[in-house]
């Protein structure tokens, strides 16, 4: 915050600013931040992963305006020529685009994370196809753009391209199913930086060039490593098709069909187990952010803590619907940070865990990963919660997750369902921990 506060001043005070233009500014950033304060307070934490796609949405729409008016205004090119003026047009172009693709993305992303739009991919026949053929047309125009005539001349084909990677943004987004999401958010938030960095090539901006490049390489390096944790290639997951509509059963044949019981608990016997264990991990997932149940679930483990059982909290790198969900959700409700840890620093110990607790979570417990070669997450790192002595999912129903691959993990032998709200069933845990 402080960082955009003095570039915007140094911005402001600069000396392409005349004084003139200075009341707008401020006007436009009245506007701005009111629209952005209102957001902030109105914005609950279950809805923050689709706020942060409409947010790089804005990026990217800003970058294609800037392109738009850097290539219009006739100062912006005075005195360039020949190399200087090539380069100045290919820094518009590619901004433009950049812009366009992650203006289109965010937005489709927005609507799936806000359930708007169905988690499930849309595979066009011929896809790759059908994107190679747009990236050639873009290039084809992009070429015209560069030995265009005049400003009217070159629109055109500035026009075009902006279409297509409007329509390549939609297209590779809904692409992406559910289970991917995640990926999604980190990659679109790379493309923003990019984006950004390209306007500031274009407005000869060093300060926007160096944090577009941040911004670009950190989300760009934080989507491979997400993609190293669902054992998934950075490319199948661009081009999509894993995951379907989040909560729907997963069509028979392929994966083998889970086999077993399932055994209903109460919200009392829940609290019977964890009053009697010495280990206890609790593994967050979106469920718990649905309810909002991150402040009841900081007093029981407060409770059980004070009682001295080691409680844990295990957290899978894709976890909810951006990265770092779970681990915001539990700062705010003031679970210490010392107890939070990564799924590799406690794969190891569940054999050593007497509950092992999964609130709204059920991709990232999967034993199917492991177990089933046909399953579409086989090979995806989970934290495996099955081999705790107990383990208890809170869930409202037998859906399926976000991903739509149905869980084995609810079959077995050691395994208690407590169906419900997870605010309410943690509730009457609490009163029964305390009674």
């Amino acid at each position: 915050m402080i960082g955009m506060a003095i570039a915007v001043l140094a911005t402001i005070l600069g000396p392409r600013v005349a004084a003139a233009g200075i009341v707008w500014i401020l006007v436009a950033m009245v506007v701005g931040a009111s629209i952005g304060l209102y957001a902030a307070r109105i914005v609950k934490m279950t809805q923050m992963p689709e706020l942060v796609a409409l947010m790089h949405s804005l990026v990217g729409l800003a970058a294609m305006l800037v392109g738009f008016a850097n290539y219009i205004d006739p100062a912006a090119a005075a005195g360039l020529s020949g190399a200087e003026r090539t380069i100045h047009e290919l820094e518009i172009y590619v901004g433009i685009l950049i812009g366009a693709v992650t203006f289109s993305g965010s937005i489709v992303a927005f609507g799936k994370l806000s359930g708007k739009i169905g988690g499930k991919p849309l595979l066009l026949p011929a896809r790759h196809w059908i994107n190679l053929l747009g990236l050639l047309v873009v290039i084809w125009f992009g070429r015209s753009f560069l030995h265009a005539g005049s400003v009217g001349d070159g629109m055109t084909a500035l026009v075009v391209m902006t279409v297509i990677a409007l329509l390549f943004g939609i297209h590779m987004v809904m692409a992406i199913g559910g289970a991917d999401m995640p990926v999604v958010i980190s990659m679109l938030n790379s493309y923003s930086g990019w984006a950004a960095a390209a306007t500031g090539f274009m407005l000869s901006n060093d300060l926007l060039i160096v944090t577009g490049a941040l911004v670009g390489s950190s989300g760009a390096i934080l989507s491979y490593i997400m993609c190293n944790a669902m054992n998934r290639n950075f490319v199948s997951v661009i081009a999509g098709g894993f995951g379907t509509g989040g909560g729907t059963p997963t069509p028979k044949g392929g994966a083998a069909e889970p086999a077993g019981e399932v055994v209903a608990i109460s919200a009392a016997d829940t609290a019977e187990l964890l009053r009697e264990a010495k280990s206890v991990i609790i593994v967050p997932g979106y469920g718990m952010a649905v309810a909002q149940a991150q402040h009841t679930v900081f007093e029981i483990t407060k409770h059980l803590r004070d009682k001295g059982v080691n409680v844990r909290f295990g957290i899978h790198p894709v976890a909810g619907r951006m990265p770092g969900h779970m681990n915001v959700l539990l700062a705010e409700a003031k679970v210490p940070y010392d107890i939070v840890m990564e799924m590799d620093e406690l794969n190891e110990d569940f054999p050593d865990t007497d509950v092992a607790m999964v609130i709204g979570a059920n991709d990232i417990v999967n034993p199917a990963a492991q177990e089933d070669p046909g399953s579409p997450i086989a090979g995806m790192p989970v934290l495996e919660v099955w081999r705790a002595k107990t383990s208890i999912v809170m869930k409202r129903s037998m859906a399926s997750g976000y991903a739509g691959v149905d869980n084995p993990l609810f079959y077995k032998d050691n395994n208690r369902m407590l169906f419900g709200d997870a605010k309410k069933m943690l509730d009457e845990v609490l009163v029964a921990l305390k009674a």
